[in-house]
């Protein structure tokens, strides 16, 4: 073993040991959709007397921590997304609306004196104060108060407690305690307020929360006149439940938020659908794994074991890259690390093949040499394919949000981790076992000697897919306009998350028949709700904006067609929101676009980068025209499979366009057709493999990763298939014929 080897597995050995640590000691953070709670996504709306640069944002979200704290849910998370917004997560809780009433009151809390009551029989011995004008707020009763200046705020309290009090009669009520300044303005005011008589609207203290009094009482007979109440306590009683003591007191300790907050986005997920999710993908990962592993095994025998083992470091790399950075799983990303798998594979066989024609060709004497030579020949075509996926990850984190941003960030690792297993951890591996007495003497054993199947049938038959490069094109052109008029006829179903809405999904007892519950719908006020099958017994609705109150007459009318359902989710999306995501995936893909178009011409020449964004645009309407057809909605796992697809789609491309430049270097006065030909024949054999390792791994997302998955999979499913056709039968020939136009 050389200098350079032994480099290689001291590195490898490195990493994997403290990757091996970083999984066993820290644990992957799990988003909601996979262990089930609620996550609010909160819009602060800046007031004049508020700043608007961020700051009040930044108190804002002080305050929602505190109250959170008190809720008392278990690892709760608050982030701040942008300027203006704040994402709070929390696990376990499944009431949505009541989390979201908590979270979202201002809690302005103030204290007043009371200067007599409006209209009739008003209290005029004590002189109105001119500024401010005296409030007008109606008691507990509806009896309205003239309210003075606050003598205290929210700002005064030390401590607020809910406290039942059986011996005193005063059931459930709210203690409350002054600090500092607090206390000298409680002991002032009460001591003003004894001076009046018995009886006298005057005597009463009024406390306001969010301008509505909520305790009104008298100060006791026993206060002094002047002198007040000075143990700086007191506490608000009235009709309080349990739950209500227990809020009100929260909102007081919690403190009131400097500026008003809206909730543009709501997601719940129940524990038992993020359980069967995790179920299901752990299954779809270890059947779709084992099925690549057979077949990797298969095709390259020894080395095919090999890149096996590499495939398992992979996943302990990625786990613990995940853990490390304290990215949070979720159910798109669970998928992404899962795809990632096949795109590992695909720079194994990558370097496979180039070992085979290396072998084959007799350039190299050994297996050994092969290999050398196919890692060598194959870095370029792996470095481009996997720079234009990262350019895909990227733009879903910086221009996407939540679980597709996460997919975005697991793709991204998978991506750098795939490459390191195959560059570093592989070739490790390989070198050994070909260096080995026994695997010289049997250069079969490695898979190397043999050609392959798909280059034997090949080399018998005179194949020359650019003889007809135009009827490539028409073909291409007959599709496309299929997909599009599927898009024109049946029109392009947008999710709730780029319209604005509400999804609310339910395990019924059994299947029931969608059209009775559109029917049903309609009677009960909603004939817009589109009504969908979800899995074996699972229904979903989707409308447009709906209240607590709609939703739960929806879910009445599903419940008693069904015989009973469990709301297992339920998403709603503000308008604002829906319109900024949509704006938001536009852009993602138009960038998309934009950056292969320009990474492909500066690294090959641009009619290559402009026949391999015409594939990508190939692809894309193809694969939307599809959902079209299919009435399936388009919303951000959608999205996220559509980058993926691109980047496929271009990763197939590069390696055609890879072996064209490295042919046209060979042979500068050949004509492109010929070179063409000669490059899809070559790369053949590596698009047939990968193609097939990964369809083992989304076949068995689309057959067993439950509801949540099976449109993602279909997706790339359908986008492996056109990806693979459109970069041999579009992205050539319009390269060819770009280049005859231009006389080259």
């Amino acid at each position: 073993m050389n200098r350079s080897s032994r480099l290689r597995a001291l590195l490898a050995l490195a990493v994997l040991a403290v990757s091996l640590y970083v999984t066993v000691t820290v644990p992957v953070r799990l988003g909601l959709d996979l262990r089930g709670g609620t996550q609010i996504v909160l819009e602060t709306r800046p007031t004049p007397a508020a700043d608007a640069d961020g700051e009040a944002t930044e108190r804002t979200l002080e305050v929602l921590r505190g109250r959170i704290d008190a809720l008392g849910v278990a690892e709760p998370t608050l982030v701040r997304s942008g300027e203006r917004r704040i994402i709070v997560e929390l696990p376990g809780v499944q009431d949505p609306e009541k989390a979201a009433a908590v979270l979202g009151r201002t809690a302005q809390l103030t204290i007043h004196p009371v200067l007599g009551t409006a209209g009739a029989g008003e209290d005029t011995s004590r002189p109105l104060p001119k500024r401010p004008a005296p409030r007008v707020l109606p008691d507990e009763s509806g009896t309205p108060l003239r309210l003075g200046p606050a003598a205290l705020t929210g700002e005064h309290v030390e401590e607020a407690a809910a406290r039942f009090d059986q011996d005193g009669g005063a059931g459930w009520h709210v203690t409350v305690g002054f600090e500092g300044a607090g206390r000298d303005a409680w002991a002032r005011l009460t001591g003003e307020a004894a001076c009046r008589p018995a009886g006298d609207p005057a005597r009463r203290i009024a406390i306001v929360l969010d301008d509505k009094v909520i305790s009104s009482p008298q100060v006791d007979p026993s206060v002094a006149c002047g002198s007040g109440i000075r143990d700086g306590a007191t506490r608000i009683t009235g009709a309080f439940g349990p739950e209500e003591a227990r809020e009100l007191s929260l909102l007081i300790n919690g403190g009131a938020l400097p500026v008003p907050v809206e909730t543009v986005e709501q997601r719940t997920v129940g524990a038992s659908l993020g359980a069967r999710a995790i179920t299901a993908s752990a299954w779809a990962a270890a059947l779709g794994t084992a099925l690549t592993a057979l077949f990797i095994v298969a095709v390259y025998r020894l080395l095919g074991a090999l890149a096996v083992v590499a495939l398992l470091c992979y996943g302990v790399l990625s786990y613990a890259a995940l853990a490390a950075l304290g990215a949070t799983l979720t159910l798109p990303g669970l998928a992404g690390f899962v795809l990632a798998i096949g795109m590992a594979v695909d720079a194994n066989v990558l370097v496979f093949e180039r070992a085979r024609e290396e072998y084959a060709a007799r350039r190299a004497p050994s297996v050994r040499s092969a290999l050398t030579a196919g890692f060598r020949n194959a870095f370029s075509a792996i470095a481009d394919s996997n720079i234009t996926t990262l350019i895909a990850a990227g733009l879903l984190f910086f221009l996407a949000s939540g679980p597709v941003r996460g997919f975005g960030v697991t793709l991204g690792i998978g991506v750098l981790v795939s490459m390191f297993s195959a560059l570093v951890i592989t070739r490790v591996l390989a070198e050994f076992a070909a260096g080995r007495p026994g695997v010289r003497r049997r250069p079969r054993l490695t898979g190397i000697a043999a050609t392959g199947v798909v280059r034997d049938r090949l080399a018998r038959h005179d194949v020359q897919p650019m003889r007809h490069a135009r009827r490539w094109l028409a073909a291409s052109a007959a599709v496309l306009a299929l997909a599009a008029s599927g898009i024109a006829v049946r029109g392009v179903d947008l999710g709730v998350e780029f319209t604005g809405g509400r999804l609310v999904e339910y395990a019924t007892a059994g299947r029931v028949d969608p059209d009775r519950a559109r029917t049903a719908l309609a009677d009960a006020g909603f004939p817009r709700a589109v009504v969908q099958t979800s899995g074996d017994s699972g229904l979903t609705v989707r409308t447009g904006v709906l209240s607590d109150a709609e939703e739960a007459e929806v879910t009445g009318a599903v419940r008693a067609l069904a015989g009973g359902a469990e709301k297992v989710r339920d998403e709603q999306i503000g308008p604002s929101l829906g319109e900024e995501l949509r704006r938001g995936a536009l852009i993602a893909l138009g960038l998309a676009l934009a950056a292969q178009l320009g990474y492909l011409a500066a690294r090959f020449r641009w009619t290559f980068g402009a026949a391999a964004v015409a594939a990508l645009a190939h692809d894309v309407v193809i694969l939307v025209g599809v959902f079209a057809w299919l009435g399936k909605p388009l919303d951000g796992v959608f999205l996220a499979a559509l980058l993926t697809v691109i980047g496929y789609s271009v990763n197939d491309s590069v390696v055609l366009f890879d072996r064209v430049r490295e042919l046209a270097r060979k042979a500068p006065r050949a004509p492109l057709r010929g070179v063409a030909d000669r490059a899809i024949l070559q790369t053949l054999p590596r698009t047939v493999n990968t193609g097939m390792g990964a369809a083992f791994i989304l076949t068995a997302l689309a057959v067993l990763g439950g509801s949540s998955l099976t449109d993602f999979a279909l997706a790339l499913l359908i986008g492996l298939a056109v990806g693979t056709y459109s970069s041999v039968f579009t992205a050539a020939p319009v390269a060819v014929e770009l280049a005859r136009r231009q006389g080259r």
